[in-house]
């Protein structure tokens, strides 16, 4: 694997205290959880979209990463399709998920951007917003950091080349899926704080309270076209407050101090109101326009009350649902509010990010809104049920699943990847990269249970149904 490539794809990004850090007084802080049902609004800073957009192609949010000399002896010229317009000077040159960034010691680094995950590429184009269904966490990318080394020269860009693989080496065992195409992003975050102070963001080398649990929790990327109707960021709709700070905390990989993040905060409202102002691409393929009417029937008696209603005058109603009620894979929602992730919400919520927002997680999910839901595949918070077809018909859901993981291998009429159902799991194989492309939905948190609403429709329903989510 190249060095770009292992950059792009796995390396880089997108209880009570237990250790003698955490002081009495923060052992006492309480943490507030949010209610079920509706979200309410918070009030967000103003932002320029078109300001927004070169932000986030152009700015260092990510401020470590692999000094550009090295990466250049050992990278390809980027294909034409992956490079993205308006971006300035180096960056015009780099992949759409790289950055360049000249460090205050004057270092040029190749560092990540949110759209290695944040991207993906459908029927042969690249779509900003669509979370990347592809990538490959299955390994710890600490080796591939470490290898990095062989190709910096100077003791300034050893120094650089070392702070963000020392990072890589401390966080790798939290960024290591089970399956290829989940995202550990949630475990990543909060392995991070782990390490720094909630106030100076100052990294430590030795954990300051306890790390998450691995393996990471799986998540599939949610677009984020549909920013502009979430009241909540997150599944379980943690994120509160001032969205703009809180997409903030990717850069708690890199960022050493205030000063980096303050930097960050005078852009970030830009970002924020770019992603709010994204639509979600058209159906590509042909529709069955009759057969949409009677699938909007359907939508309006069954679907709209927790996914909201579309078109010039629709609306979204922001309802986080419990787990009991919807039935999904519980794991992430209990989780984030059971205690055992208690001490990463004081972290946040005592942090320059908390100033503005404040995590305080439900012990449900948000039932999302649907546009461009047809081109979000896999599906549910955990990416577990392949196509939108078998959502709608639990007892048809494969136990145990494989795809080729290409973004072009996509079925328009069941609205999701093609995939092949197995007869076995994991234990059922000895090759180790077939068995991290096996959805295992028997796994501790990929479970593919629950959202049953659509069992009581007919086939017939169920086939305008999709017919009419392609329109969305």
């Amino acid at each position: 694997m190249s060095l770009r490539k292992s950059l792009a794809l796995r390396i880089l990004l997108s209880s009570a205290c237990l250790f003698a850090a955490c002081s009495q007084k923060e052992e006492a802080e309480q943490v507030s959880y949010s209610p079920l049902g509706v979200v309410p609004a918070t009030p967000q800073r103003l932002g320029d979209p078109q300001k927004g957009y070169e932000a986030l192609v152009n700015e260092p949010y990510i401020s470590c990463g692999v000094p550009y000399s090295a990466y250049m002896r050992n990278a390809s010229p980027p294909a034409p399709d992956h490079l993205l317009p308006g971006r300035k000077g180096r960056n015009a040159e780099l992949p759409y998920n790289l950055t360049s960034y000249t460090t205050r010691g004057g270092v040029e680094l190749v560092v990540s951007n949110c759209l290695a995950c944040h991207a993906g590429y459908f029927n042969g184009k690249l779509v900003i917003g669509l979370g990347n269904e592809q990538l490959d966490f299955t390994n710890d990318p600490t080796l591939n950091a470490e290898s990095v080394g062989a190709y910096v020269e100077g003791e300034k860009e050893a120094a650089e080349w070392r702070r963000w693989a020392d990072i890589i080496r401390t966080i790798g065992p939290y960024m290591i899926t089970d399956t290829v195409g989940v995202n550990p992003a949630i475990t990543i975050t909060l392995a991070l704080t782990a390490h720094r102070d909630p106030k100076t963001l100052a990294w430590s080398k030795e954990p300051l309270f306890e790390p998450p649990p691995k393996p990471a929790a799986p998540v599939s990327v949610p677009p984020w076209w549909r920013m502009n109707k979430k009241h909540a960021l997150f599944y379980n709709t943690e994120g509160r407050g001032d969205h703009a700070r809180i997409m903030m905390l990717a850069a708690v990989l890199c960022a050493d101090d205030l000063k980096t993040v303050k930097e960050i905060d005078t852009y970030a409202p830009d970002i924020r109101a770019y992603l709010a102002s994204l639509k979600p691409p058209a159906f590509p393929f042909d529709i069955d326009r009759e057969l949409v009417a009677r699938g909007q029937a359907v939508f309006e008696k069954n679907c709209w009350g927790c996914h909201g209603t579309y078109g010039d005058s629709g609306t979204y109603p922001n309802l986080v649902i419990g787990t009991d009620q919807v039935g999904t894979d519980p794991a992430l929602a209990q989780y984030s509010t059971d205690g055992r992730s208690d001490r990463f919400i004081r972290w946040f919520n005592r942090s320059y990010y908390g100033e503005m927002a404040r995590a305080a997680p439900a012990p449900g999910y948000i039932a999302p809104p649907l546009d461009g839901v047809w081109a979000t595949a896999p599906y549910l918070h955990n990416g577990s049920v392949p196509t939108l077809a078998v959502l709608l018909d639990s007892g048809k859901r494969p136990k145990y699943w494989t795809r080729s993981f290409t973004a072009e291998d996509y079925d328009p009429k069941t609205l999701g990847w093609n995939y092949t159902e197995l007869p076995y799991g994991k234990g059922g194989v000895s090759d180790p990269k077939q068995r991290t492309r096996i959805y295992d939905t028997t796994l501790p948190g990929y479970s593919d249970a629950g959202h049953t609403f659509g069992d009581s429709l007919t086939d017939a329903e169920r086939a305008a149904l999709l017919e009419y989510l392609k329109t969305l």
